[in-house]
């Protein structure tokens, strides 16, 4: 995906907020020369700096994806997907969430992925075609040397992720608790908690991570158990 859509999209939501490119810096917690860059499409921005800024502005990884068109399915021409717009978005003040994609293809082609490059070499890659704005699923791959923070540290957003990493090796670090991934493992935890990945090994590491927004799993009046590697373990972070 074109860095410089991406950019444009995150200013334009910006502006539209009647913010700044100082103030959202400062609310996201980088310099005010870093979040020109990224907007102007010259540098990465890290996993942890695109989660507070979609945070911010009340974005969706969705709306990123969807800064340039998706490849055309099969057979067709590439031109923007006819939209639905979900219900309750009308009014709210909020931004606009991202709409339905009609008729979506249930198979999306190796080649005709979305993907999204961060700093370090961290990419996700979509891997489906945009069904709803609640739910992404991504295959995640970070190189040797890689972080999903670029300073150490820990980051925290809204919603659940759910991931299975397929080879090579990495870090989880979850609030106090250090764990590390290996093929065939798999973790659940909701977003909420402080944490950062790692990839501290001298293989590539990539699995596939399913992002899901707290709306969709509901809420709750008390903070769920983790569940890390089978063990169970309540954060009461908010």
């Amino acid at each position: 995906m074109d860095g410089a859509a991406v950019g444009a999209r995150i200013r334009a939501v910006r502006q539209s907020r009647g913010l700044s490119l100082r103030e959202l810096a400062a609310r996201v917690g980088v310099s005010a020369s870093m979040l020109s860059q990224v907007e102007n499409g010259k540098s990465f921005a890290s996993v942890s700096t695109l989660y507070a800024l979609v945070t911010d502005l009340d974005m969706s990884l969705d709306d990123l994806f969807r800064a340039n068109f998706d490849p055309a399915p099969e057979g067709s021409s590439a031109v923007a997907p006819p939209v639905v717009d979900p219900p309750g978005d009308a009014g709210s003040g909020a931004a606009q969430r991202p709409s339905l994609q009609v008729g979506a293809p249930p198979v999306l082609r190796a080649g005709a992925r979305s993907t999204l490059e961060m700093s370090g070499g961290v990419v996700w890659e979509r891997l489906s075609y945009p069904l709803g704005p609640l739910t992404d699923a991504l295959m995640v791959t970070y190189p040797p040397n890689s972080s999903s923070s670029a300073d150490g540290r820990l980051s925290r957003h809204n919603g659940w992720e759910f991931g299975y990493l397929m080879e090579g090796e990495l870090t989880l670090q979850l609030g106090f608790d250090t764990y590390v991934l290996h093929p065939g493992d798999s973790l659940s935890f909701e977003s909420t908690a402080p944490h950062l990945y790692r990839n501290e090994g001298p293989a590539v590491a990539r699995g596939v991570w399913v992002e899901v927004e707290r709306d969709m799993v509901g809420s709750f009046e008390q903070d769920p158990p983790i569940n890390v590697d089978g063990a169970y373990r309540r954060q009461g972070l908010h």
